[in-house]
């Protein structure tokens, strides 16, 4: 395959990854909904930036360092599945953001976002397919820097989609207890979604 086409082979994959739910959409769909489009975006931005990071930091090697250990990938597996438990649980419980209710709750901060991508299941998932399958798109490094690039701006665009709709329905869901029923059912989303981590257990 050609190195265009391998280009636009990964343009097409990482969209398509990308855009499909998993943690971090539900996350912002649940955060726009919650908070609105403005405050979730240091949310928006430690997906996009913290993901593309990663596409990087596995791309010139880090990775072969955790993948070298598979008690490490261990670790990090199930340190990801106890925090996607926790903020399961944290979504089920938020009802509508309140302004007149000071320092309770918030949307993820930019550096949680962040941080979050080294132990979210799919992320992985993607971030190894990426180094992996389309490295012939260009010589190294220019590969990892054409993969970085487009992951940043195809996280930031799935990114933004999703908490835009979160916060476009707000309006049909005005009271708190749809509010409430909605976050549950995004929960479940995200439990549903360890379903990989414990089917290789």
């Amino acid at each position: 395959m050609a190195q265009s086409q391998l280009v636009w082979a990964f343009v097409v994959f990482a969209a398509v990854m990308l855009i499909t739910p998993g943690p971090n959409n539900v996350m912002l769909l649940s955060s726009g909904l919650t908070y609105g489009f403005r405050r979730t975006l240091p949310h928006i931005a430690g997906v996009s930036i913290g993901f593309a990071f990663m596409v990087g930091a596995v791309g010139i090697g880090f990775g072969a360092v955790i993948l070298a250990y598979p008690t490490l990938q261990t670790l990090l597996k199930y340190a990801g599945a106890g925090y996607l438990i926790y903020l399961a649980w944290v979504i089920a419980f938020s009802g509508p953001a309140r302004p007149e209710v000071g320092g309770k709750g918030g949307p993820m901060s930019f550096w949680g976002a962040a941080m979050f991508q080294w132990i979210n299941v799919k992320g992985w998932i993607i971030v190894i397919g990426t180094v992996t399958a389309y490295a012939a798109m260009a010589q190294f490094p220019w590969n990892i820097a054409a993969q970085t690039a487009i992951s940043l701006v195809l996280g930031a665009l799935s990114a933004m989609a999703w908490a835009a709709s979160g916060t476009a329905l707000r309006p049909l869901l005005a009271s708190e207890r749809l509010v409430r029923v909605f976050n549950v059912a995004m929960a479940l989303l995200l439990l549903a979604s360890l379903y990989p981590v414990f089917a290789e257990a």
